[in-house]
């Protein structure tokens, strides 16, 4: 029994202080009972009187995401989604220092780091909630794990209790330090940046590799931008810092130099899509969500003079506002966000103890009506069984059947030489041997 000490603030409460005790391990990362019925009845064999009949505690009633009704993992339009790779470095001590200083600077309300005997091995989880627009809150959950290449893969997950808009705080700015010389902006599986331009490469064929597999997952928006001419200082800088605080760190911007619109058009042919020249276009990705259309998410020209691409910033928030499915692996931890959900405010905490006091009420009053039923079971049982005996003993005894009748000597006598006949020998032959 692992013990967690954190601070509770509500929205309108002080910070709180507590002990709190979690039995349990890891419960999102454990198989779930054989037999075990979730939401089964009290009383029932499955149910959380059974459990407490055979000498267990009752379980524990799991928190769901602010007590709100069952939502789909499909139902997205409240969640923002990010996946990246920190570089170098310790991400755990760095996400510690960036809380903390989120915290004191009141960006956010407050956040947690789970133990490890909480979490699946070699991962590592922070929650963290703030509030948007005074009163909406938000709830977060990053989990990092040692990635394939060096440094470590982080997993973003969070979730509003409105309908999410892009101009809100970035999760991940609330999260990581926004120092340019930090190193958790980088793609999970490809050597790109997600707050910086990612030159196309020289080669047409590399060119086509890096796109096609830097679209797979769903995780990102890539936007590709052709240089008319050579640009000066002000045409260096990323385009994607115009976008809402919302889409600036699911954005990957690709560049293109003059001379290389013939083979990175040759490398797009297969996705469907071509960059006008001096212009943009927003790739589809892989799968392309319903309702894209090449035409309606390319723009005919981009200014890289330091001037705002309104063009293109209307393009993108339109392709993220698309329907879309989960990005690979997104569906888990959007689950854990909302089933294994651990800082708790001071009224959820209230609530939460409240369910479990009605919980075991239910259990005890079906432990209570089952005894009475064995009772009574019993109690007719018993008297059956009474009964029976007392039936059983004032019953007159049973009259043997009459033997067969008694053969007469005679009859005896005859069947005694009938045997005896049957049993000597034939007499001998003529030539003394017997027949």
């Amino acid at each position: 029994m692992s013990v967690i000490h954190r601070c509770v603030r509500g929205a309108h409460t002080p910070c709180v202080w507590r002990a709190s005790r979690t039995p349990r391990a890891a419960s999102r990362h454990r198989p779930a009972q054989r037999g075990a019925t979730p939401g089964a009845t009290p009383g029932h064999p499955r149910g959380p009187a059974a459990t407490i009949l055979a000498g267990g505690p009752a379980p524990a009633p799991r928190w769901t995401h602010a007590d709100l009704p069952h939502r789909s993992p499909h139902d997205s339009h409240t969640v923002w989604l990010a996946r990246g790779r920190h570089a170098r470095g310790a991400a755990e001590d760095v996400l510690r220092r960036s809380l903390e200083q989120r915290k004191r600077s009141r960006a956010i309300d407050d956040f947690l780091e789970l133990p490890e005997d909480q979490t699946a091995p070699a991962e590592r989880v922070f929650e963290a909630r703030w509030r948007v627009d005074e009163t909406v809150t938000v709830r977060s959950r990053l989990s990092l794990r040692p990635g394939a290449a060096d440094g470590q893969e982080w997993v973003l997950v969070a979730e509003a209790e409105q309908p999410w808009r892009d101009e809100w705080p970035s999760p991940a700015a609330l999260f990581w330090p926004e120092d340019p010389d930090a190193a958790w902006d980088r793609h999970a599986t490809a050597e790109l940046w997600l707050r910086e331009i990612n030159p196309i490469p020289q080669d047409d064929k590399e060119t086509r590799r890096l796109l096609r597999n830097a679209v797979r997952g769903g995780w990102h928006i890539h936007v590709v931008v052709h240089e008319a001419m050579t640009t000066d200082e002000r045409g260096r800088r990323p385009v994607t810092r115009w976008l809402p605080p919302g889409l600036r760190h699911r954005v990957v911007e690709h560049r293109a130099a003059p001379q290389q619109l013939r083979g990175l058009n040759w490398a797009l042919r297969d996705s469907g899509v071509q960059v006008p020249r001096g212009g943009a276009v927003v790739l589809p990705g892989s799968p392309a969500p319903d309702g894209y259309e090449a035409a309606d998410f390319s723009v005919r020209a981009v200014f890289l003079d330091g001037t705002e691409p309104v063009d293109l910033v209307d393009a993108v928030t339109r392709f993220a506002a698309l329907p879309r499915p989960l990005p690979d692996g997104a569906e888990d931890a959007l689950t854990a966000l909302r089933e294994d959900w651990h800082l708790l405010t001071l009224q959820e905490e209230l609530d939460r103890q409240r369910g479990l006091v009605a919980m075991y009420a239910e259990a005890l009053e079906a432990m209570t009506k089952s005894r009475d039923l064995y009772r009574e079971a019993a109690e007719r049982a018993h008297e059956a069984l009474t009964a029976y005996q007392e039936t059983a003993g004032a019953a007159p005894a049973v009259q043997q059947p009459a033997d067969a009748p008694v053969a007469s000597p005679l009859q005896q006598l005859t069947r005694t030489f009938e045997r005896l006949k049957g049993r000597a020998p034939r007499p001998a032959g003529p030539s003394g041997e017997r027949e």
